[in-house]
């Protein structure tokens, strides 16, 4: 159920975010209710930092195809998708036929199962980076796992992160070098800089590791790292004897081999995410034999890789399935292509009007920026204007649109030309009643 604002105090933004907030607190007493209940035994009523937002977060019961259903009855469009994860959407029948059979033949069996190598052999053949490839459960533990190879198969000890990336839990570079952080020696460099990136490469040759980056910066606000700048980053880690890895988590679902076939830029090590094990816990990194081999158990001196669900047999199970029955490379061209189209219809509802307001994105990822100009960077998407943001979000909430509070959106297969419209028609009505404001 939607339903339309009256929109009466748009003098000014705080008294429409003011009004919105009231709106939203008055439309969803259960999940307020669940969330109070949950701060009783949770920090915050929250597991998950990027889950919460003021002044509670609604509470989803049900999900099913495109859509999600809050706890006060409420259906929305789900344009978040797991944040990239969900890009299979709500329990596909085909995903959770695959599921079903592996829970009738037993899951934890300790042991090797019939499809960890079919699963490696199809990532194998779609990223061109990838000879040799590992799991593990998130792609938290992915990084992790090939920043420390790469430490290893170099002898050298610093990383190379950038300004505004985020590379999981532990790995996180939004304001500079988190407190949670993996303790590395991070050597923090300015995305899409190339002569000050150059520079700090090359000030660190000798000691210097791997660059890992994010092809385009998901969490920073889908700010796609210009080709030239990825192709110097090639060149220069090349010149001084680094790895180059490629966080592919999210961006490799955005052509069929990834941001580095859409490129041709081909990295050592590639990291990946869930969407791959069919939506489930799942991460992998991989890469060049002469690196990934340093785990063959048949050598003297192979590094340990450890975790207990690394070859799980569910995410095993639906990650062939996904890959080979759904997420094909004719359906990921398709996907994409998709979600081109709907950045450019959004984007031409701002511009004709001149607004504070647009989309950034490549392919099936987007979000939505409250600030002019070219955004290249953390510190250009910073210069937006957050209220705006918020009352955007309120605003699509009510209208039955379920985004990212920060703004992100990632399309799903079962999303149709209609949903696309919807969100269309929500944007359009969010700029002509709050136009007065994005002035």
């Amino acid at each position: 159920m939607t339903q339309t604002l009256a929109h009466p105090a748009n003098a000014d933004i705080q008294s429409a975010l003011e009004e919105a907030r009231a709106d939203f607190v008055r439309r969803n007493p259960k999940s307020q209710k669940l969330h109070e209940e949950a701060c009783a035994s949770l920090p915050g009523g929250n597991t998950r930092t990027v889950l919460f937002y003021g002044p509670f977060p609604v509470t989803m019961v049900k999900a099913a195809g495109a859509n999600l259903w809050d706890a006060d009855g409420r259906k929305y469009i789900d344009f978040l998708n797991e944040y990239t994860a969900g890009i299979y959407g709500h329990s596909h029948p085909v995903i959770r036929k695959a599921i079903d059979q592996a829970l009738d033949e037993g899951i934890n069996r300790g042991a090797h199962n019939q499809l960890e190598g079919k699963l490696a052999s199809i990532i194998v053949a779609r990223f061109p980076s990838i000879e040799l490839v590992r799991f593990t459960n998130s792609g938290t533990e992915a990084n992790l796992m090939a920043i420390t190879v790469a430490r290893h198969f170099t002898g050298r000890k610093k990383v190379m992160v950038f300004e505004g990336g985020y590379h999981g839990g532990v790995f996180t570079f939004a304001d500079g070098n988190n407190p949670v952080n993996g303790p590395f020696d991070f050597v923090i460099a300015p995305y899409n800089d190339a002569a000050g990136t150059k520079k700090l490469i090359q000030e660190n040759a000798k000691d210097l590791a791997v660059v890992a980056i994010e092809p385009m910066q998901g969490g920073g606000g889908c700010i796609a790292a210009d080709e030239s700048f990825l192709r110097m980053l090639r060149e220069e880690t090349q010149k001084v004897g680094a790895l180059l890895l490629f966080d592919e988590v999210m961006t490799s679902r955005l052509s069929p081999g990834g941001i580095q076939a859409k490129y041709g830029i081909t990295p050592d090590l590639t990291s990946l995410g869930k969407y791959i094990g069919g939506g489930m816990s799942f991460g992998a990194f991989g890469g060049r034999a002469d690196i990934m081999s340093r785990f063959d158990p048949r050598r003297a001196d192979a590094l340990p890789h450890a975790g207990t669900f690394n070859n799980n047999i569910l995410t095993m199970s639906a990650g062939v399935a996904g890959m080979t029955q759904l997420y094909t490379p004719e359906a990921a061209t398709k996907l994409n292509a998709f979600g081109d189209r709907l950045r450019a219809r959004l984007n031409a509802i701002t511009k004709d009007k001149g607004l504070n307001m647009q989309f950034t994105g490549i392919g099936s990822m987007l979000c939505v920026h409250f600030a002019r100009g070219e955004i290249k960077s953390s510190r250009d998407a910073k210069k937006g204007n957050k209220d705006l943001g918020e009352l955007f979000f309120l605003d699509l909430l009510t209208r039955g649109i379920y985004i990212a509070r920060r703004g992100m959106m990632a399309l799903s297969l079962p999303l149709t030309d209609a949903d696309g419209d919807a969100l269309v028609a929500a944007v359009e009505e969010f700029v002509e009643t709050r136009k007065r404001l994005l002035q």
